[in-house]
């Protein structure tokens, strides 16, 4: 039984959403979910099991920013999970973009020190598995849900002292900043530490915040509760498809 996820192997599906805030992942199990079995709530990290339309998946609660969540990643490797999806938020770093509009990560700058040190701080750019970035592509398509496709960056502070740095990012095409995936596709691309083969990992995000021309916009409860909906209807139909 791993140190902070105190389940058993079996106790989780195959497939998980990994919100960063474990009161989400307890929406996402009540409203999505059917025969729910709560699986873990060590330190607050909610998790919970059980189906969507017919079939078998699981929400965990991560925490935020990569070193916390690196664990959760670990141990539900661990625990015998394959595809991983972060369905959280983002701050919107592109001029077009409007609150509540969905991304789908390809990749995401390590502006963080974990995925770093996970490769021995070697060149590496987090990659999202194409596997899950396909499928979301084809959900959000098939529910009619507009989206961006590309790169974000995952950073290691929320409140960032410095100056421009959002600029900066936006210049270079990045679409959103959050704090987790960086992390998440690098765990995926080694298998964690055991190295275990046909892990998979995948961001969808919401845009929860507007960081551009030094202005700062912020969603409404409301609206970010139906994006967060729709997100996670994304979400499902791509890690549950055969």
């Amino acid at each position: 039984m791993p140190i902070h996820l105190r389940a058993e192997p079996g106790d989780y599906a195959d497939a998980v959403l990994l919100p960063g805030d474990p009161l989400r992942a307890k929406y996402i199990a009540e409203t999505y979910f059917d025969d729910v079995t709560r699986v873990n709530e060590e330190r607050g990290l909610l998790g919970y099991t059980g189906t969507w339309e017919g079939k078998r998946v699981s929400v965990q609660g991560t925490g935020m920013g990569c070193p916390g969540a690196t664990i959760v990643f670990e141990e539900l490797i661990q625990l015998g999970c394959k595809r991983l999806m972060r369905v959280g938020t983002c701050g919107g770093l592109q001029a077009h973009h409007a609150l509540g509009d969905l991304i789908v990560a390809l990749t995401a700058v390590p502006a963080d020190a974990t995925a770093s040190h996970l490769v021995q701080n070697e060149p590496h750019c987090p990659t999202a598995s194409w596997e899950l970035i396909h499928g979301a592509v084809h959900a959000a398509k098939e529910l009619g849900q507009p989206m961006h496709v590309g790169p974000i960056v995952s950073s290691d502070v929320f409140y960032n002292p410095s100056e421009g740095q959002y600029e900066r990012w936006s210049s270079r095409g990045i679409l959103g900043v959050e704090m987790e995936a960086a992390a998440l596709f690098t765990v995926a691309a080694i298998g964690g530490i055991g190295k275990v083969q046909g892990v998979h990992g995948g961001c969808l995000l919401t845009v929860s915040d507007i960081i551009v021309e030094g202005v700062f916009t912020r969603i409404t409860d409301e609206e970010l509760r139906g994006a967060v909906d729709r997100m996670t209807r994304v979400a499902l139909m791509t890690v549950t498809r055969d």
